[in-house]
């Protein structure tokens, strides 16, 4: 199981540090509603992060099992084409950032964030977290590994659970602090939402790097054991 939990940090944390949903749960923090709105937000992040990587999971089951005298020439071609497509899309990142003094804009859907409340918040976060093409693109490679695994029932349980909270945890982490000490983050929250929605294209092209050069040597490990 330890082995199972190496292989899947790597991708909660790129759900983790993906700019989007902290910029998001920065966003309900310095709300009128804030104390309802974030929580909200938190539990339906959670919750959708839970929804995917278990549906994810569950159509991996499907896929040969991994064993290492005879491994899977299947997982090994998906997660290549997975690391391929992270490169691509590493590229496209970079692409799109700002350039010189140019000062990106915030969505419209984004701005409406003030106005929710604790449904609210929760139904935004089990939307963004189950819409977001960036979830998806990251939980495949750790469905594939649970999918294809030997772990019993529970373990599996506490695998996705461990995967589900890790990638959550930029989102927990202030909502937590902010209930400690709301009046003494609202600068460094402000100031945080600035950078991150400068440098929001520049964060995903290193995670995309990173994880899909991850994903290749997965792999090629896989398919050249």
């Amino acid at each position: 199981m330890g082995s199972v939990i190496g292989e899947l940090l790597p991708f909660a944390l790129g759900i983790a540090i993906s700019p989007l949903p902290i910029i998001v749960v920065i966003l309900t923090l310095l709300s009128p509603k804030a104390r309802t709105s974030s929580v909200g937000f938190l539990i339906g992040w959670v919750v959708g992060i839970l929804a995917v990587i278990g549906a994810l999971t569950a159509l991996s089951t499907f896929l040969p099992d991994r064993d290492d005298s005879h491994p899977s020439v299947v997982v090994g071609l998906v997660k290549l084409a997975l690391g391929g497509l992270l490169l691509v899309l590493s590229v496209a990142q970079w692409r799109k950032r700002p350039k010189g003094d140019e000062v990106p804009k915030l969505p419209a859907w984004m701005r409406k964030v003030d106005s929710l409340g604790f449904g609210g918040g929760l139904r935004f976060g089990l939307f963004l977290a189950v819409v977001n093409p960036k979830t998806f693109i990251f939980s495949t490679s750790v469905a594939i590994d649970l999918g294809t695994s030997d772990l019993t029932g529970d373990e599996l349980i506490i695998s996705l659970v461990v995967f589900a909270l890790i990638a959550a945890s930029t989102v927990l982490v202030p909502v937590v602090a902010y209930a400690i000490a709301a009046e003494r983050l609202r600068a460094p929250l402000s100031a945080l939402h600035v950078w991150l929605s400068r440098e929001n294209h520049t964060i995903m092209c290193v995670l995309f790097l990173v994880l899909g050069f991850s994903a290749i040597g997965s792999g090629l490990g896989i398919l050249w054991p």
